[in-house]
């Protein structure tokens, strides 16, 4: 059998199980608290929040463990316009009749527009970006797997640990999304996945009502 590099498992801990239901549904009971939001405050956020945020996202599990993934958390002003501005050109299209009727009839109950304010407002925009190649070091050029499955997860984690923090958020998928990574000096081997909106929101924040509706278990679980 082949040998590897391997090291103990030590820093697991086992829960008794009364306490495992106990923290499960403690974990359930605030997750559910974290709601997608279009209404942002622009009271800032420290940066080592952020970092934070994005150090839990990296602890993702990845097809080969090569971490195909690439964050670029925006701040600055000028940029968060650049965004902003490149982001509703294309939503208008969208809107205008790319999109087609029937999706833009799943989207009416949202009540979403071309018109993305937050993206200025909001104090961080997240750029997250896969990667077509690379490893675990950074002179790593090979090919990664499961790349598209492996952001997902990390989007995931970091989309948590921002709720976790005390932050809201927002998915955001322009289409095209290449713009991106002009914008935010990323290269060939990188294509844009997710723009997420991070915050705190504003006093008149609302939640859709349709946003609040949730399949019960018994729709999204089977249990054999």
């Amino acid at each position: 059998m082949q040998q590897h590099d391997c090291s103990p498992l030590e820093d697991y801990i086992e829960y008794p199980e009364a306490e495992m239901l106990e923290r499960s549904e403690k974990f359930y009971q605030d997750i559910k608290r974290r709601h997608s939001v279009r209404n942002f405050s622009n009271k800032a956020v420290d940066k080592a929040i952020i970092e934070n945020c994005i150090k839990a996202a990296g602890t993702a599990p990845s097809g080969a463990n090569h971490q195909p993934w690439h964050f670029v958390a925006v701040n600055s002003a000028d940029i968060k316009k650049q965004i902003r501005e490149q982001a509703e050109h294309h939503e208008r299209g969208f809107y205008n009749g790319r999109a087609g009727e029937e999706w833009l009839e799943a989207l009416k109950d949202l009540g979403t527009d071309a018109s993305k304010p937050y993206l200025e407002h909001a104090p961080w925009l997240i750029a997250i970006f896969s990667q077509k190649k690379g490893g675990i070091t950074e002179e790593d050029k090979n090919t990664n797997y499961y790349v598209h499955e492996s952001v997902g997860i990390a989007t995931g984690f970091l989309i948590n640990a921002l709720h976790n923090a005390g932050l809201v958020t927002l998915t955001h998928t322009p289409k095209p999304m290449s713009f991106l990574n002009k914008v935010c000096q990323r290269g060939d081997n990188e294509r844009a996945y997710m723009l997420l909106i991070a915050g705190y929101p504003s006093d008149d924040a609302t939640i859709p009502a349709h946003a609040q509706v949730k399949k019960s278990l018994d729709n999204i679980a089977t249990f054999l």
